[in-house]
């Protein structure tokens, strides 16, 4: 992979081991979910973010939320038992990933975190972050799920970017 980042090969490395099907797509800058939708060949809501969330000190976990959709904090907290969470700042996530902002995937991250998905992910082709910015792999969100091994629950609403 001549001219790829160490977080794309890392990320790459990782899905590869995982055994999963995936395209590999690369592009440039995007302005918006649509565009980034577009030059993957998928719907915005088919584009899955990965966020990083603080449970605690030093724990933290990954969650999957659709491109047109964000975390729903309530819903999360519930799930997981907890009265307080956050998104860390941008150093943090990335030294918990190895992966900066924007580019941030569940595969190849320098710790191993649990992974929640939101509902919506299954059942359909989705693309995730492939660790550098405009990398990213499409595959089977079904398959996504089980290869994580992420627990899946309604966690998102609609995102007030509509």
């Amino acid at each position: 992979m001549t001219g790829t980042t160490s977080g794309e090969r890392r990320a790459v490395a990782a899905l590869e081991a995982s055994g999963l099907t995936f395209d590999l797509t690369r592009h440039g800058p995007v302005g918006s979910l649509a565009e980034a939708a577009a030059v993957r060949g998928v719907e915005p809501a088919a584009i899955v973010k990965t966020l990083v969330v603080r449970r605690g000190d030093d724990d933290f976990l990954l969650v999957l939320v659709p491109g047109d959709r964000a975390i729903a904090w309530p819903k999360l907290r519930a799930l997981l038992g907890v009265t307080r969470l956050s998104l860390p700042d941008a150093g943090t996530a990335r030294e918990v990933t190895g992966y900066e902002r924007g580019t941030i995937t569940p595969f190849g991250s320098l710790r191993e975190l649990p992974v929640i998905a939101d509902d919506r992910v299954r059942g359909r082709t989705v693309s995730i972050g492939a660790g550098a910015h405009g990398v990213a792999a499409t595959l089977d969100g079904d398959a996504l799920v089980r290869a994580l091994g992420a627990t899946v629950a309604d966690v998102t609403q609609a995102s007030d970017d509509d």
